[in-house]
């Protein structure tokens, strides 16, 4: 080893930036780099503007993945049977399979013949376009591919530009590559807009031609094909010669793509369109009021567009169950047009149902787009053309025409009248009663409601006078406030006063003197015979000695209305509903236990899944063919108790004599074991009957929607109950005659109806309504301790007078012919016990 070379080498390494500058600099001078510079900073600044101008805000096709489209909500009956729906355009969505293939291949001959071969972008149908629009002026022509429409249609605006074009086919790629073929053809045959509001092919099939895409014709199919390039244009009459030749045309390419034979196609060609007339909704118009009841409550849960959530009503695709009885609806509307009718009498005509304008001659689409109907035996709705000697010419939705033979001096062109038909081309006047009226029939046992009408016809007036007209009950709230004086200690065969009553009101309100209508009084009757009679001092006496407080804390319980503590409300002041009074005394009948009228069953997704109510459970094994040898399946019963069973079971035991001997026994020849009360208020204004079975209870009402004076005559035991009788013959007919079940702890005594005393070595006579003896309901240590025996029964003068048993006889018959309004009123004031 060399001594003298150096120990310690040390190393620096130093960077040069200008190295690297300097040769960027030799390499610009190059041409070929400054072209290839120049070329990626092109397409850099390229991508730039074209994500800004186009991309930034495209939609995202994954979401056509996960797409739904939107649907109506479809209503079903207690029998699973759909009756309405609720759509404001029609939609009916289906799977590929459920496409015919040849209606597959008309729309692909029609609109895109290679789409099963291309990527999403016909290239060479775009130059074209592109080549045709820049040589000529006027709108855009197109190539569109089906993808490129179902990217504009669900992703897109309509507008007409080349951007659209190039959004179109950018997206038309990336839903290419989200999604196959056949879910892209579905996209499209689903959302297709196709006229008369039809969007989709099913729904197009039932608008034009009333039959499902399975059951279509060739020659139908082409046509459905041609709609997508003008479908308001060829779905009209006027322009049938254009829709012919534009499905003809359809039909001659199919030949040529080889999808069909040409004598097919001739034969095809040789068919008329066969278009249906413009037609609404196709379910029955039954239960109208009913199902904007739905509506209603459907929109306060999910919302009424898409935009408020998923399940919503009118985009949503909702199966709901409901529990609406269809004969029993069916009934109850008969029922009350009927007695709507018959109070309406021989009134003439006043007024039109609505008035259209007449100037430019489009009466019938007008008409047709009002929506205004009539359901009522073979009425229908027309509009006033124009006035012709003593009648006037009418027309129809339809286009028809018809002769008004007799036409009053008010009747005028544009007036909406009801007519019905006389034959030929004459139809009479008819008149739809000015007076209101609802009605509702409800299962006492779960709530569910089973009918509901609120008017004579829901396309006249959506106005529900059964769940939104608040009226004053009347003699209705009696029972509830006897079942309090039950509850304070007083029994069914307490003595009550029925004579003059005063009570001071405080320094504001002073004295309240109560009276009967007569002026006078029965003197002590039993709480029995003050229900059954309807008698106003006894009711008022009654609450003042149970504090009013506490009636009007039952009237809450019960849910019929929160009122102040004052005795008007007694006697039927206060404001409630006929779904109310008709639940409150369906809680009656379930001994007291509390109930929530429904309408609604259950609520179904798009996909059958179940989410409303939330705590909705299927009952297993329910609908088994056999029995398994398992316990029966048991329900517990809902809602909390808010009144004693036993007061309620004597409160309806009192009931049941209403109608043997009381207000309501117009009702007696029905046969069968039911409860019910009358009511008619100040004026009168409104005339009720609310009562029925152990299986079934009913409320109606009747009265002006501005309330006023009905006539002296007016009485709910003459014009309220008939309405419920007419029902009540249809609905019980073929049912068993079941009594109201007593719970435990109630005890039956026979007692003297007269004076209550508990009765021993007699016996009550069921042939004999009005007998002696009767039986009657007590808790237990409540009944009678005080006797009379049978001779004595039979020692007492009990008949009437002549005059009594006259004016009996009389109310047993009320409303008969030959009976002077004068006497009628009398009757009733007698009989209820005067109108407060």
């Amino acid at each position: 080893m060399d001594e003298s070379a150096p120990t310690n080498v040390r190393y620096k390494l130093s960077r040069s930036a200008g190295g690297l500058w300097e040769q960027l600099q030799a390499n610009w001078q190059k041409k070929w780099f400054r072209l290839g510079a120049y070329a990626v900073g092109g397409l850099v600044l390229g991508y730039i503007l074209l994500w800004a101008v186009l991309l930034r805000n495209l939609p995202d096709a994954e979401a056509l993945v996960e797409y739904e489209s939107p649907l109506p909500t479809v209503v079903r009956d207690i029998n699973g049977e759909p009756f309405h729906s609720y759509a404001r355009e029609r939609r009916v969505q289906l799977d590929y399979a459920d496409f015919p293939p040849m209606l597959v291949r008309a729309y692909l001959s029609a609109e895109d013949k290679n789409f099963f071969s291309h990527g999403g972008i016909d290239y060479i149908g775009i130059v074209v376009a592109v080549f045709d629009n820049l040589t000529s002026s006027g709108r855009s022509r197109g190539a569109s591919t089906i993808t490129q429409q179902v990217a504009k249609n669900l992703l897109l605006t309509n507008e007409y530009s080349y951007t659209r074009k190039i959004k179109e086919a950018i997206l038309a790629y990336r839903i290419e590559g989200a999604l196959n073929k056949q879910q892209i053809i579905s996209l499209y045959m689903n959302e297709i807009a196709l006229g008369r509001q039809a969007f989709g092919v099913e729904a197009a099939a039932q608008a034009y031609f009333g039959k499902s895409v399975d059951a279509l014709e060739l020659h139908e199919m082409a046509f459905l094909a041609a709609l997508p390039k003008a479908p308001e244009r060829y779905s009209r009459a006027e322009h049938a010669r254009a829709a012919i030749g534009r499905r003809n045309w359809i039909l001659e390419e199919m030949v040529s793509n080889g999808w069909v034979l040409r004598a097919r196609a001739d034969q095809a060609k040789a068919m008329p369109l066969g278009l249906i007339p413009r037609q609404g909704q196709q379910y029955k118009n039954e239960g109208g009021y009913f199902a904007e009841e739905v509506r209603r409550q459907l929109i306060e849960q999910f919302g009424e567009t898409a935009e408020q959530g998923p399940f919503s009503v009118y985009a949503g695709g909702l199966w709901v169950r409901s529990s609406m009885n269809p004969e029993y609806q069916e009934w109850t509307s008969k029922a009350l047009r009927d007695g709507l009718l018959r109070y309406h009498g021989g009134r003439a005509w006043s007024k039109p149902i609505a008035t259209i304008p007449m100037d430019d001659g489009k009466w019938q689409s007008r008409l047709a787009s009002s929506n205004i109907g009539i359901g009522y035996s073979n009425w229908r709705i027309a509009v006033a053309i124009r006035k012709r000697g003593g009648g006037a010419e009418i027309g129809f939705a339809d286009g028809d025409t018809g002769v008004l033979n007799v036409a009053p001096a008010a009747l005028k062109a544009g007036d909406v009248i009801a007519v019905a038909p006389m034959g030929g081309r004459a139809y009479q006047l008819r008149t739809v009663p000015e007076v209101g009226g609802g009605m509702v029939v409800q299962n006492p046992v779960n709530g569910r409601v089973l009918a509901m009408q609120g008017g004579f016809d829901s396309r006249i007036s959506s106005f529900n006078r059964a769940t939104q007209a608040q009226r004053q009950p009347g003699s209705t709230i009696k029972p509830f406030v006897y079942a309090t004086a039950i509850d304070s200690g007083m029994t069914p065969a307490s003595i009550i006063v029925d004579g003059p009553y005063c009570v001071w009101q405080g320094a504001s309100l002073g004295q309240k003197c109560f009276r009967n209508f007569s002026g006078g009084g029965a003197g002590p009757q039993t709480m029995r015979w003050g229900l059954e009679q309807s008698r106003n001092l006894m009711t008022v006496r009654a609450a003042s000695d149970s504090g009013m407080e506490n009636v009007v804390k039952t009237f809450k319980a019960m849910s019929i209305g929160d009122y102040p503590p004052y005795l008007s409300y007694a006697l039927g002041a206060g404001d409630t509903t006929v779904l109310k009074m008709t639940n409150a005394y369906s809680m009656l009948v379930n001994h007291g236990r509390e109930l929530k009228p429904t309408v609604i069953d259950f609520a179904q997704s798009r996909t059958g899944k179940v989410i409303w109510p939330k705590d909705w459970k299927p009952c297993k094994g329910c609908n088994m063919k056999d029995w398994d040898g398992k316990p029966m399946p048991r329900f517990k019963p809902g809602g909390k108790q808010v009144m004693d069973p036993v007061t309620a079971y004597q409160v309806v035991h009192m009931l049941e004599g209403v109608i043997q001997r009381g207000t309501a026994t117009i009702l007696r020849d029905l046969d069968r074991p039911l409860f019910g009360k009358t009511g008619t208020t100040n004026g009168p204004t409104n005339v009720w009957f609310v009562g029925g079975s152990p299986n079934l209870v009913a409320g109606v009402y009747l009265g002006f929607d501005q309330p006023r004076n009905m006539g002296g005559y007016a009485q709910g035991g003459s014009i309220a109950a008939p309405i419920f009788k007419q029902f009540a013959r249809q609905a019980y007919a073929g049912l068993p005659k079941l009594p109201f079940t007593a719970p435990n702890g109630v005890r039956l005594v026979r007692i003297d109806r007269k004076s209550g005393k508990r009765v021993y070595g007699a016996w009550p006579d069921d042939n004999d309504p009005k007998g002696s003896v009767i039986w009657e309901a007590f808790a237990a240590e409540t009944e009678p301790k005080r006797t009379i025996r049978q001779d004595e029964l039979e020692k007492r003068d009990d008949k009437p007078k002549k005059k009594e048993a006259a004016a009996s006889t009389a109310s047993d018959g009320a409303g008969a012919s030959g009976q002077s309004s004068a006497q009628r009123d009398q009757e009733f004031m007698t009989k209820e016990g005067g109108i407060y």
